[in-house]
This record gives C-alpha cells, structure tokens and sequence, in this order.
C-alpha cells in the first residue's frame, strides 16, 4: 500500500498546477460548508434559545384535551342529543392553592399561577384594548423574562403595590401615560379599577408591548370576578427534557390539559427540521461541484499515464493495485482540501462571530449567532472525501482495464 501511496503522490505532484486548482476546489467547498451549517446552527440555537426562555416550558391551562360528557348523555342511553343546554359554569382552575401544592411535590422547577382576560385601558380621554395578567410578581420572574425586559420601574413594585400595574411603552406611549400615572382599567363585565402604572418594559415584541400588562393576582381577581381562580399554570424546568413527560403527567394529575413547549411549537420543530435537510442537501452539493474537479485531473493523469499503466501491468501489479493508485489520487487531493478547507472554515466562522449590526434603534448592537462544533468539520471532510473517491474511482475503473499489449503497441 505504502508503494501504490508513493506512485499516486507522484502522479499528482507532477501535475502541481491542476492539483492546486483541484485542492483549491475542495477546500472552498469544505470551507463555505462549515461556515453555513455554523451561521445556521447558530441561529436556530439562538432562536430557540431566546423562545424556550420566553414561554414556559409547560402550561397548563383551563380546558380539556376532550370535551366534557353532557350531564343528559350520562344520564340518559340515546344515540343524539338536540337543543341541549350546557351547564353555565365560570371557567377556570378551582383551588389553585391546592392544585399548586400537589405539583411542587414531584416538579423539578419554577411554578407560577396566573389569570389572564381582556381589559380597556383609560387614560386621558383614550381607550386602548389589552390583555391583562394576574401574577404573584416574584414566582412570575422565575417563570419568565419580564423582569429582564424592564425599562422603567421594577416589576417587583406589583408586590407592594396592590393595585399596580405594568404595561408596555409602547402602549404607554399611545396613551401619553407615564411611571407613576394612575389609570384606569374596565372588564369585559363592566367592571372598573383603578390602578397605578409602577414599571414600562419593552419586549421588542409590538403585540406584547401595545396589548400585554401585569397586576397583582389578587386585583385582577377582583376585576374579573373571580375569586380564588386562575386559568393557568407556567412551570420553568430544571431539565428542559422533561417537558413532556411532566405535561402529560401534570395533565393526568390535575385533569387539565398540559401542553409542553415542544408541542406547542410542532410546526416550528419540523420547519427547523426541513431547514437542517436542506442545508446539508447544499452542502453536499457544493462538494459535489468541487468532485468534478477531481475527476477531471485524475482522468487527465489516467490518459497520461497510460504507458506507465501498460509497464506496471507487464510487472505483475493486479487491476486491482492499478484501480487503488487512481483512487488514493483522487483522495490525495481531497484530504488536502479537507485540511485547507478546515483551517478556511475556521477563519471564516470566526470573522462572522465577530461581526456586528443593529436592526432597529431599540435593539442593542448584536453579532450574528455563530456556533462552533466539530461535527461539522467532520461531516464536510467525509462529505468531501467521499465525493474525492467517486470522483477517482470512475477513471480509476478504466485505467484497470486498459490492456497492456494494446497501449505498447500504440493502438490508444
């Protein structure tokens, strides 16, 4: 093997010009590789990063997966049911205390209980429509972002504050309200409370930032009429691959539906999943592109060499022999450009890391998500090691079946 190794090293290095070239060829296809699957791989985990931390990675909510069996169809053995009532019930999760006690028992993390509904918020002659959110402010910061968020007040200060609450600036500023204005907010039952705005965050959100604010649990109990009720609950995981197991055992537990973060973001998960396919389908085919290079030198140097093919058959060496000396050229030359394409790879990766830009004014300076791992230089060098041994097993196949006799004699 050592000897077809020599031969093929110098075949290649005879022709120094079109193996620079080749070499060239793969170790751009190798190296633009490696920079895309990390700039990709970077985004998706900055991506996912930043929405595992700003959902729960469990909630539970006031509903059931299935519909309740009407009082009538337990009570009475027909096939269908017309003109039937429902039972008028208020919706929401009974005894959260209770409910929360049971689930600290065996969950590994954060719990926090909220109530949620619409509201109008007044202030200064002008009506603007929201979502009001009921928390306990410090279990609420162990769920989620918001206290990061902050950009005027704390979100603590709902704690002391009774009747306190927190909107986005930009709904403050559609109001032309400030820290410390007291306004004034109306339940879709027509009941109205005043509070005091104690804390603006600015989520970088528009939906969130114009349509979302926090009160104290208690107060938004009041507004909304229901006392003692939540509808639902946010849990923060120690170990994020729980979420679904303690979904559906939260679920069986309390008879409420649990929905994990992964399956709240299914289609999210298989658009990252047709994303990775497409990339390396990319991949390869820039690798594939840099193979034909390949393949052109390996059979220019198949038809150079054909005497030294005829004189190394009349030695005695097998087909064989003559079919591995063309294939190690071609793998000569990718192992060369799968070296040089990771030093390529590496440098390329690094300057994007330290590449900055700002999107809008209210975004801090940030650099592009680059995520460094071996597994993408090793990919690239199979991928391009692969393509190199097709590449110079085609013409390597020829070269093995030439005849000696034939090439001495001058018949190719």
């Amino acid at each position: 093997m050592i000897l077809l190794l020599r031969i093929a090293a110098t075949h290649v290095r005879n022709r120094l010009r079109q193996t620079v070239v080749s070499t060239l060829g793969v170790a751009l296809g190798v190296g633009f590789s490696v920079a895309m699957a990390s700039l990709m791989e970077g985004s998706q985990r900055d991506f996912m990063a930043t929405l595992i931390e700003a959902i729960p990675h469990v909630e539970i909510l006031d509903e059931q997966r299935a519909p309740r069996d009407q009082p009538a169809s337990l009570k009475y053995d027909a096939v269908v049911f017309h003109g039937l009532r429902p039972k008028e019930d208020l919706r929401g999760i009974r005894n959260p205390t209770e409910a929360l006690a049971s689930l600290r028992d065996w969950v590994g993390g954060m719990l926090a209980p909220r109530l949620s509904g619409q509201a109008v918020l007044r202030y200064s002659g002008q009506d603007i429509g929201l979502t009001l959110i009921g928390v306990v402010p410090r279990r609420e910061l162990a769920v989620s972002k918001i206290g990061e968020d902050m950009r005027l007040g704390s979100f603590n200060d709902l704690d002391t504050t009774s009747n306190g609450l927190v909107i986005g600036d930009k709904a403050a500023s559609r109001l032309g309200a400030d820290l410390g204005d007291t306004v004034t907010l109306t339940s879709a039952n027509g009941v109205a409370k005043r509070f005091k705005i104690v804390g603006l965050f600015h989520t970088g959100i528009t939906t969130s930032d114009e349509g979302l604010a926090y009160a104290p649990l208690k107060a938004v109990q009041i507004l909304l009429e229901k006392p003692d009720i939540i509808n639902s609950i946010s849990i923060h995981l120690n170990r994020i691959k729980d979420a679904n197991e303690v979904a559906a055992r939260a679920e069986r537990q309390l008879g409420y539906k649990a929905v994990s973060w992964e399956e709240a973001n299914e289609g999210l998960m298989e658009a990252f999943f047709v994303r990775n396919v497409i990339m390396y389908t990319v991949v390869g085919a820039i690798l594939v592109v840099a193979g034909f290079g390949i393949y052109n030198i390996v059979s220019t140097i198949v038809h150079e060499k054909a005497k030294d093919i005829a004189i190394l058959k009349s030695l005695g060496f097998p087909e064989g022999d003559i079919q591995r000396i063309f294939v190690l050229e071609g793998l000569v030359i990718g192992v060369l450009g799968a070296i040089a394409g990771s030093c390529l790879g590496f440098a390329l990766s690094s300057y994007l890391a330290t590449v900055k830009f700002e999107l809008t004014t209210d975004v801090e300076m940030t650099r592009l998500p680059i995520h460094f791992s071996v597994y993408h230089y090793v990919i690239a060098c199979l991928l391009a090691l692969f393509s190199s041994a097709i590449a110079g097993l085609l013409p390597a196949r020829k070269a093995a079946r030439l005849n000696p006799v034939d090439i001495i004699r001058g018949a190719t």
